[in-house]
């Protein structure tokens, strides 16, 4: 395996694959945090398969597959079912995410027509355009990158430029709009952007799996911090990683597609970050959560043990272990923990009493709770 992956190193095909596919992962990473953050998730959906019928319009009129004019026709069908679903939400009663549904099916559906024509025209039979429904990065030729590479660049520099901008809209929309700021303009510029993203990836992850390379990067990114340009910069960091470890794994095997994979990796990213990210991972929430139940614990254990104290000269006076376990379960459990803190003594015949360490602080918790019930 691993001399295969370095035989790969001189291979043209690979280094024009493996930009690629970095310059897809940069740039919808990055882009993606604004859609997640404005609870757009699925307007890549809709974006990416309105996209269909305008490649093929684009070819049936020129009949090239020259990428700018393809990748032209998928922008502007995308900035029209945009602009088509904005409106549908604007003028009528219907919602976003019905709209975007309704974006959705019609121009993909009108696109797989479209294709169908195309496919039966005597000139167009080998035109290759159903590679956009699901990708074919192998297919990426030198000016394809060039293309994916002017817009790469072109988009994240429009985002650094209006960087304040987006991040108002995208967290207070009303402040902004009492700030003076066109926020009509500044959305369309962002969804503008969000599109030409999307149209970079078409010819690598398709139209289907390209919403994945918008949504999951961000989605995985905002599980690890809350600050936005951390956000940004690890969506990239992982939908790049990604993409690249896509490209050699798919180089690597025969018959193994190159965007499915990156998508696959891409979503590994998120179940890890779900499941382990600090703050927010479901890992993180159950310590959380068993030190705070033991916490609740300890503080239970040490109250009653100080309760049952008052009522004798000496503080330290042992308990019967019966009595204690009236009070809760898992008390015997409990008490060898509080043993092993210094917080409780043991005595023969499974007494317990608290020690000097565990009298001052069950003494302090009596006082939190005299405090707090005053202040009630």
């Amino acid at each position: 395996m691993i001399l295969s992956i370095l035989s790969l190193v001189n291979d043209h095909t690979f280094q024009v694959v493996l930009l690629g596919t970095l310059v897809l992962g940069i740039t919808s990473g990055s882009l993606g945090c604004f859609a997640v953050l404005r609870k757009q998730s699925l307007l890549g959906d809709a974006i990416s398969h309105a996209t269909l019928p305008g490649i093929a319009i684009a070819f049936m009129m020129t009949y090239s597959k020259n990428a700018w004019i393809l990748l032209t026709g998928a922008a502007l069908a995308g900035l029209l079912g945009t602009f088509l679903m904005m409106g549908i939400t604007k003028f009528t009663k219907i919602k976003q995410d019905t709209a975007l549904g309704i974006i959705l099916s019609v121009f993909f559906g009108f696109g797989l027509v479209l294709l169908t024509i195309i496919q039966k025209i005597p000139t167009a039979s080998q035109a290759g355009l159903d590679t956009f429904l699901f990708g074919n990065a192998a297919t990426l030729l030198k000016e394809d990158i060039r293309v994916m590479i002017i817009l790469g660049i072109f988009t994240c520099s429009v985002m650094a430029i209006f960087w304040k901008e987006f991040k108002l809209i995208s967290f207070d929309p009303d402040f902004a709009k009492s700030m003076g700021l066109p926020i009509t303009k500044i959305e369309i510029l962002l969804t503008t952007l969000i599109v030409l993203a999307i149209v970079i990836g078409l010819q690598t992850v398709g139209v289907v799996l390209m919403s994945a390379m918008i949504i999951a990067p961000a989605a995985a990114a905002r599980q690890w911090t809350d600050n936005l340009g951390l956000m940004v910069f690890l969506a990239a960091i992982f939908s790049a990683f990604s993409g690249m470890a896509g490209t050699v794994l798919s180089s690597s095997i025969s018959h193994l597609p190159t965007g499915p994979v990156i998508v696959l990796i891409i979503s590994s990213f998120v179940i890890i970050s779900l499941i382990a990210a600090p703050n927010r991972g479901l890992l993180w929430a159950y310590i959380q959560h068993h030190i705070h139940q033991r916490e609740v614990r300890t503080k239970t254990m040490l109250s009653n043990l100080l309760l049952f104290s008052e009522s004798q000269t000496n503080p330290f006076h042992p308990h019967d272990i019966a009595a204690l376990t009236a009070i809760g379960k898992g008390t015997v459990s409990m008490m060898l923990k509080l043993k092993t803190d210094g917080l409780v003594n043991q005595y023969p015949d499974n007494k317990w009493s608290l020690s000097p360490k565990g009298l001052k602080i069950a003494q302090s918790f009596s006082k939190e709770g005299n405090i707090n019930h005053g202040s009630h």
